[in-house]
């Protein structure tokens, strides 16, 4: 089934880009910021999120890894 019919898949995709994205803002922040429009603008606004809402972000993360290992 792919990602983007199963919700909790879904989820995980997103969580997974925001953090990507995040890590690599911290790693190379001019290649972000020179990206802040079109398509690549997605991950910039992840990376926003990232950095904004880190402590809620790892939460959902910490969440959605129980809910793996509980399947």
């Amino acid at each position: 089934m792919s990602a983007l019919f199963n919700f909790q898949s879904l989820l995980l995709v997103i969580l997974l880009i925001i953090c990507t994205a995040t890590y690599a803002h911290q790693v190379v922040p001019a290649m972000m910021n020179r990206n802040r429009h079109g398509f690549l603008g997605v991950f910039w606004k992840a990376a926003r999120i990232g950095e904004r809402l880190s402590p809620y972000v790892s939460i959902c993360c910490v969440i959605m890894a129980f809910s793996l290992f509980t399947q």
